[in-house]
């Protein structure tokens, strides 16, 4: 017998084939399952990708909307300008790639072929700059800067230059009417980044590589509302690119405009004016320094008092927005951003902090009523107060004996906020704080919205600073280190200091109080902060979000949309308070420290109220304020390294309300001269076909408004010098320009001697003057 099965297979060659079978079954199993996964599960997923692959879309970006002044005049707006564009789809498809009809295009546009071609060519990693980087399906611009000429040479010669296109398309312009520049409240465009497309791709409106976004100012604050929806044309290509129709085309929606509450003409105005103020500046001799003031940077703020709209701001030194509009150049950029233009890009008005000076009393003064004390007083304004050993003097050491606070207010006496910072710091137990300190100058500078921001519909505002415990704290943590590390008890002053700042930084000393309470020490704020203050003391009490936006105005003209005035808070002070305060501030330009800059001024028609302020800086000259309010507006300006603030800024200041007002030199209203003799309260008119109306404006209202009084011609009062006139300088505002001429060209002020800035620790002297 033998042992083999019938079917002559061992059970060894059995096995063998049921695994072969369990593994064939098995794998069969396994694709027939992912065939079902990737067929039904995910299948129509995957349809949709794959019908992705073979659609392209090519965007039109949308005309960017108008930005226009209070009564409709364009402030930026669009030129249009002839772009020779090439298809390159078109160009694929010919022999030579289409090198022989662009070498023609050169001849054309006096350009090389070799530029031309550079032009069309796609970026990548290997491809240097000029390239393209945008879709290779979108008509590729060669030049905006075509003639008529060259451009009805392409198209009456369309057969020569197939794939070739010379259209009218819309480039930005900054218009500056009445000469106008407004540059840090435009702000500009530049090109959109590759994470902004990325971030952009899936929304209704994608950007193209080409396309601009604001930067900065209006543009940047108001960029979803100006830029519109771009247009979406899809294609269908094949796998090799190839274009085989079109599958839908969404056209592009222009971008609204927006309406300011910018008045292009006091605008100019207050340009030209604080241009004039740091100018005359520069020529009055400094003697602390035995030099000139630099007057180096300045900044002017005309507001609304009861909404806070803004109705001129302006800093300097400033630039011509016009040289970012079609790209600007590596030199142009250096020299905007070198430290020796000193960064005209700033906005000094929202981005500018400094020591207020005494235009800050009025804080001190509300807080003081605040913690108990009596308006009237009386308060010994003695011609020094002493503290520890230290003396801290008056200004010129003057003695005005008994006075109320109404009256520290005029005369701007240092020494009566001397005491009563000193006494609050005593009575909050001195160098051994209380636990629940009241702390009452500090806290009520916060009331007042100091320490953080205005809330302006300007991006980047800073928030200036109040150096209370917290922030002393804070500071002494940040700095404890380096403090530590370079200190020397008995080095030089600078060793000493941070010897000092290492052991107890973080304490706040008799000396800090007594400096921050006439705005000097480490305290900052901006103008923007103090004109909010100065207009909510001017309306009553409220302070307002300061605004530049006033409407958006759809393309069509049916949509508008008002940006309403919004308070952000109270005056932390009673009626009666904010009254005195009120009546004070009204004496300060009658008979105060600012009554020699408002000499004649119809003031029963029209009461004026003022507060002047020189703030020392350390290692600089000083700065001036000086803070202005009528029942209609609020001015402040301030100049750094400019001299007094009745010298160096008051004379601008006063100019500016002769043209808002129409105030002649003797003091009679001209109201036909008057720029704005009351706020602009109506929007633009709107046209049937969605235009906006726009008034024409002087060629230079800085030159046709009314007269101004020569600073020499007034007389100082209350022992004021004259001699003391000082104007500062700046680098001159531009006159903004087409861009076929860019391309073609490719005091201290009130004769009062001025003391060396001083800083000890311990109980400190940093002082501030009037």
């Amino acid at each position: 017998m033998t042992n083999i099965p019938e079917t002559g297979r061992s059970p060894r060659v059995q096995i063998r084939l049921v695994v072969i079978q369990v593994l064939v079954l098995s794998l069969l199993g396994t694709l027939g399952g992912r065939l079902w996964y990737l067929q039904i599960r995910e299948g129509d997923q995957y349809a949709k990708e794959a019908s992705g692959n073979h659609v392209q879309q090519v965007v039109q970006p949308a005309v960017r909307g108008s930005i226009l002044d209070a009564r409709g005049v364009a402030l930026a707006d669009n030129e249009t300008r002839l772009v020779v564009s090439a298809s390159r789809t078109d160009l694929m498809k010919m022999k030579d790639d289409g090198k022989a009809v662009l070498t023609k295009l050169a001849g054309v546009l006096g350009m090389t072929p070799k530029e031309v071609m550079e032009k069309v060519r796609l970026c990548d990693a290997k491809t240097p700059q000029p390239c393209w980087n945008g879709s290779p399906y979108q008509p590729i611009p060669i030049t905006d800067e075509a003639t008529p000429k060259q451009a009805l040479q392409i198209r009456e010669r369309a057969e020569d230059f197939p794939g070739i296109t010379a259209e009218p398309q819309a480039v930005r312009r900054y218009a500056g009417p009445g000469k106008a520049n407004t540059a840090q409240v435009l702000g500009y465009l530049s090109p959109v980044t590759d994470e902004e497309i990325q971030q952009a791709q899936d929304t209704e409106s994608p950007y193209l590589r080409s396309d601009m976004v604001g930067r900065s100012g209006l543009e940047r604050q108001y960029d979803k509302q100006l830029r519109g929806k771009a247009g979406v044309t899809r294609y269908e290509v094949d796998n090799l690119g190839r274009v085989i129709g079109k599958a839908q085309s969404d056209p592009a929606e222009p971008g609204a405009n927006l309406v300011t509450s910018i008045d292009a003409r006091v605008q100019r105005v207050a340009e030209y004016q604080l241009d004039w103020a740091m100018k005359e500046a520069r020529k009055q001799h400094d003697r602390n320094t035995g030099t000139n003031y630099k007057a180096d940077s300045g900044a002017v703020v005309v507001m609304e008092s009861k909404t806070g709209r803004v109705v001129a701001m302006a800093s300097n030194p400033t630039y011509d927005p016009n040289a970012w509009v079609g790209g600007i150049s590596a030199k142009d950029y250096a020299k905007l951003t070198g430290k020796k233009s000193n960064y005209p890009l700033l906005n000094r008005a929202i981005q500018g902090q400094s020591a207020p000076g005494s235009v800050f009393k009025v804080i001190p003064t509300a807080a003081a009523i605040n913690a108990g004390y009596s308006f009237e007083g009386p308060y010994n304004c003695s011609s020094s107060y002493s503290i520890g050993g230290q003396v801290f003097k008056n200004f010129e050491s003057q003695n005005h004996g008994p006075i109320s606070l109404g009256r520290a207010l005029e005369v701007s006496c240092d020494t009566v906020f001397y005491r009563l910072s000193h006494e609050e710091w005593k009575r909050d137990g001195g160098n051994k704080p209380k636990k629940n300190a009241n702390d009452w100058f500090y806290k009520t500078a916060h009331q007042f919205g100091l320490g953080k921001e205005t809330g302006i519909d300007l991006p980047n505002e800073v928030t200036g600073r109040v150096p209370d415990r917290q922030w002393k704290q804070d500071y002494w943590k940040a700095n404890k280190d380096a403090w530590c590390k370079t200190g020397k008890k008995g080095g030089s002053y600078a060793e000493r200091i941070a010897y000092e700042n290492c052991l107890e930084g973080n304490r706040l000393r008799a000396g800090d109080s007594v400096n921050y309470s006439i705005g000097q020490g480490d305290t900052l704020v901006t103008p923007i902060q103090m004109a909010t203050i100065y207009a909510a003391i001017s309306n009553g009490g409220t302070m307002y979000d300061p605004t530049v936006g006033k409407a958006v105005i759809s393309p069509d003209g049916k949509t508008v949309t008002e940006i309403e005035p919004k308070a952000h808070g109270k005056l932390p002070m009673s009626k009666k308070t904010l009254a005195a305060i009120d009546e004070a501030l009204e004496g300060v330009a009658t008979r105060g420290t600012a009554a020699w800059r408002f000499g004649g001024w119809p003031q029963d028609k029209i009461p004026m109220h003022a507060k002047t302020g020189t703030a020392e800086v350390y290692g600089k000259q000083t700065t001036s304020w000086f803070t202005t309010y009528t029942e209609d507006y609020t001015v402040v300006m301030t100049i750094s390294q400019g001299g007094t603030g009745s010298g160096a800024s008051g004379p601008a200041v006063r100019n500016i309300y002769n043209a808002l007002y129409g105030v002649s030199e003797d003091g009679e209203i001209d109201k036909k001269k008057a720029l704005l003799p009351e706020p602009q309260k109506s929007l633009p008119k709107v046209q049937t076909d969605g235009t906006i109306k726009s008034p024409k404006i002087p060629k230079d209202p800085a030159k046709t408004a009314s007269p101004s009084p020569d600073a020499s011609a007034t007389t100082p009062q209350d022992g004021q010098d004259p001699a003391d006139q000082q104007q500062a300088g700046t680098v001159p505002s531009p006159e903004a320009g087409n861009r076929d001429t860019r391309r073609r060209d490719r005091r201290r002020g009130d004769g009062r001697p001025r003391r060396h800035a001083r800083r000890r620790r311990g109980t400190g002297t940093r002082r501030a003057v009037t």
